[in-house]
């Protein structure tokens, strides 16, 4: 099996993704384990990519998801490394929650045989950057592990700081594990290998926009939101020709371009060249398309704000960079976009330090909202068109910026990330209970698709919520039409401000409990989707509620029935 699986890397297979193999002849303290937590995909393909050289080189590898990590092994492991994100404000992946519960916990064991090493990714526009990362590092210490190297922390250009920890972690690796000769023979694969798609993240293809229309009427708004005129959009590309595949619960990666009119803002306030000659790591562009396809524009992050504040000379910036003024420094980056930096602290900025100093821009990912049965050689995306207004002028993101004035016709470069944590469940006569608020509800579009065209026997439950019945019931005609037909079963409506008392789905969820409750006993799987920042803490907060109520549980007990839920793959979530 070691063998095969070492074919498998030299022919440039992907490695299995979940439990991996490990090799049968190995014992534990003869190969290297690597144990990955990913939300958005990075980190899994960084450990794979890990796996897939460590294989190559002849050493004993397994690769596991977080999830899928049999903790009462870690006190016999000899070389560990982890691959780990953090989401929003300090919180693990989904797949890694019980995985670090488990390790920063009194039942962790002591690990004085372990050595170690810790790949952090993160984004540094959110002030808790790579912390899980930095836990799980300090924690291994503590708990007696030797750390190899130190901790990498990488972020949204996660390849700077990726590349060289892979080969400190390999060469360490190599010194640590001698390569044997089983891998060293010929491998017959027992089945054909898969060719890797023509296109995917750093190769995307130009996918044909065919529809763009509003989902919502005009006039719109969100709450509490100045200056914001609410609009969602329904998208559908055409991936014809493009051998791209995908399953519900996947991902679209679009490549955004920054608003022209944002490019020459920058430009103006800075009294900079759109057309000067600039050269950063041996790539020669004009600044303009620096500004325009090249550099993080719409998404402020904490370095180019200490970088700005050298160049502005600006006590106020300093202070908010001090480590007791997180919650300031969190909403400064949250509301604030480049320009908005630029214009407020006056500093003087040459072309080349200001493209060295931005971020690279990177790639945004839509759930998919549609399935393939249904729609063929096509992806539709639930878009919330970002723009609003300031004193200083109009504001926009990126990628949602593109597609909502995308016209029919225009090419956009897309990929495909799978996401093989939010998948439906492989038995098709188990019931689903999709949570869904706002642009959340996409991935469960595609769901009832996908079930409608299998004739799954299993019962479909949606959840949905958004402030106002009339203006932004998402797909309300296809939702009432899936119901008359029977391809779902139940439609629970949450709508806030059509009544003096606030009501989310959370309340839905409370006020349906007994029904939920006797669903999962039943077998369901659970889903939710959308904003990461409240409404997946208080879904969480509610499903406990329930749990604890209609099962008779403690609150410990009803957190552990619902991470068991978890662990077998029956509540996943797909929160941004």
């Amino acid at each position: 099996m070691s063998g095969y699986a070492a074919g498998l890397a030299r022919s440039g297979a992907a490695l299995a993704p979940a439990a991996a193999a490990p090799a049968a002849e190995s014992k534990t303290g003869e190969r290297l384990s690597i144990v990955y937590g990913s939300q958005t995909g990075n980190a899994k393909r960084l450990a794979e990519q890990l796996a897939g050289q460590a294989e190559a080189a002849g050493l004993s590898v397994r690769l596991v998801r977080a999830d899928a990590y049999p903790t009462r092994e870690l006190k016999t492991e000899r070389l560990l490394y982890i691959v780990i994100s953090t989401q929003g404000d300090g919180d693990p992946p989904d797949d890694a929650r019980g995985l670090v519960e488990f390790i920063a916990g009194k039942r962790a064991p002591e690990l004085k045989g372990l050595s170690f090493a810790v790949l952090g990714l993160g984004d540094s526009s959110y002030p808790q950057f790579c912390a899980i990362g930095a836990r799980l590092d300090t924690r291994l210490a503590e708990l007696g592990a030797t750390r190899l190297f130190a901790r990498g922390e990488a972020d949204l250009d996660f390849e700077t700081v990726s590349t060289p920890w892979l080969q400190q972690a390999l060469g360490h690796a190599r010194d640590a594990l001698k390569p044997t000769t089983a891998h060293l023979a010929t491998v017959t694969p027992l089945r054909p290998l898969q060719a890797a798609p023509a296109f995917h993240r750093d190769a995307p293809f130009a996918a044909e926009l065919i529809a763009n229309r509003r989902l919502i009427a005009r006039g719109s708004s969100a709450a509490g939101a100045v200056g914001f005129d609410k609009d969602i959009r329904h998208i559908e590309l055409s991936l014809e020709g493009s051998g791209l595949h995908y399953q519900p619960g996947d991902a679209l990666g679009l490549w955004p371009r920054n608003p022209p009119a944002l490019v020459q803002a920058v430009l103006d306030t800075l009294q900079l060249d759109g057309e000067a000659d600039v050269g950063h790591n041996g790539q020669h562009l004009p600044l303009r398309q620096w500004l325009s396809e090249k550099r993080e524009l719409t998404k402020l992050a904490r370095p180019f704000v200490a970088s700005h504040a050298a160049h502005a000379r600006s006590e106020e910036l300093n202070r908010l960079l001090a480590p007791d003024q997180n919650a300031q420094l969190a909403e400064l980056l949250s509301r604030t976009q480049v320009i908005d930096l630029l214009q407020r602290y006056d500093g003087d900025w040459s072309a080349e330090e200001l493209v060295a100093a931005l971020r690279p821009l990177t790639p945004r990912l839509y759930s998919i909202a549609s399935s393939q049965k249904a729609v063929g050689e096509e992806a539709h995306l639930t878009v919330a068109h970002l723009e609003y207004a300031t004193q200083a002028g109009l504001r926009w993101g990126a990628a949602s910026h593109l597609l909502a004035v995308a016209e029919e016709g225009e090419r956009l470069p897309v990929f495909i990330e799978h996401n093989d944590r939010f998948r439906l469940p492989s038995d098709s006569t188990r019931d689903i209970v999709m949570i869904g608020p706002g642009t959340g509800v996409a991935p469960f579009r595609g769901f009832v698709q996908d079930r409608a065209a299998d004739g799954a026997a299993g019962r479909n439950w949606l959840l949905f919520g958004n402030p106002h019945f009339r203006s932004d019931f998402l797909y309300q005609v296809e939702w009432q039409a899936a119901l008359k037909a029977g391809q779902l079963h139940r439609l629970d409506l949450a709508f806030s401000r059509d009544q003096a008392q606030k009501i989310y789905v959370q309340h839905r969820l409370r006020e349906h409990g007994r029904d939920l409750y006797d669903w999962l006993q039943g077998g369901a799987h659970l889903y939710v989707c959308g904003d990461a920042t409240r409404m997946a803490k208080d879904v969480h907060a509610a499903l406990l509620a329930v749990i604890a109520e209609h099962g008779g549980k403690s609150p410990e007990a009803a957190e552990e029935y619902l991470n068991d839920l978890q662990q077998q793959g029956r509540y996943a979530r797909d929160v941004y």
